[in-house]
């Protein structure tokens, strides 16, 4: 089965973090048919080089859309899925690093049910360096758990999910929020009949520092994502239970000193990275 992948960049990223990123797509075991990078807005020298390094080692392997200034991610991502060629594609963010064997396992599942939407995994959260595992986000298995979930959290973790492009599309991709748009878009699929799975297994390492927590703890993040439960709620996808639930867990959090903050994500947001013995 072909597929592509669908990444977006802005002139904000590391280098390094965007060659790692693109290597770890390169080197899957099942190789993408295509690699589509949208710059979203212009980018710094720097970034540019890594693009263009890539491109002109395997140039019919990319497609590049530029984009004249900043128009988010969600609106950035809707101009490179009307490129992509294959039905399946497979997003990727632009710092986090995809083990090899992440799309070949997605792949799989596409091909072993065909009615599948939608297919994400676990993540496991480093900071600084890939064995550096803090965290890891667990999401729910199976449709009719999803379908649960997803009244008042993501059931997908976005940077790991391979889906097909017309069912996106017919739902009407990423929609308009600046912000939490994947989860407007889940929202929408999964509520329009679409059918969705995770691999119970961490196959996308995400980059993370103190720099999140401090995004998780603003007010534009918290702001945001009421708003998306907010336009969740309008369009009847969950209740004003659901809805309350979300708006006070988010000024929770907006609120609290960082130490809470922490506690909070570590003990019911996330689950703590435990080493095996020997490992």
């Amino acid at each position: 089965m072909k597929y592509s992948v669908l990444m977006s960049v802005y002139n904000k990223e590391k280098p390094a973090y965007l060659e790692a990123s693109l290597r770890s797509m390169v080197n899957q075991t099942v190789k993408p048919d295509e690699i589509v990078i949208v710059k979203d807005g212009k980018l710094t020298e720097e970034l540019d080089l890594i693009i263009n390094k890539f491109i002109e080692s395997e140039s019919t392997l990319f497609k590049l859309l530029s984009l004249e200034k900043n128009v988010g991610l969600g609106k950035a991502l809707d101009a490179g899925l009307a490129i992509c060629k294959n039905e399946l594609v497979a997003r990727m963010d632009s710092d986090d690093i995809s083990l090899e064997k992440r799309c070949e396992m997605q792949l799989l599942l596409f091909n072993k049910d065909k009615e599948l939407d939608i297919v994400g995994t676990m993540i496991d959260e480093f900071y600084d360096e890939p064995k550096n595992i803090i965290s890891s986000r667990i999401v729910p298995l199976k449709n009719h758990d999803i379908k649960k979930f997803i009244r008042r959290r993501s059931p997908f973790n976005h940077p790991t999910v391979m889906y097909k492009k017309s069912e996106v599309i017919r739902v009407g991709g990423y929609g308009e929020l600046r912000r939490k748009q994947d989860l407007d878009l889940f929202s929408r699929m999964i509520n329009n009949n679409c059918k969705g799975e995770n691999i119970n297994e961490a196959l996308v390492l995400f980059r993370s520092n103190e720099d999140n927590f401090k995004r998780r703890k603003s007010w534009s993040y918290c702001k945001s994502y009421v708003l998306a439960q907010y336009t969740i709620w309008k369009r009847g996808h969950c209740n004003i239970v659901d809805l309350t639930i979300v708006t006070l867990g988010q000024i929770i959090m907006f609120v609290s000193p960082m130490w809470l903050l922490k506690w909070l994500s570590n003990n019911f947001l996330r689950k703590t990275y435990k080493p095996e013995i020997g490992r």
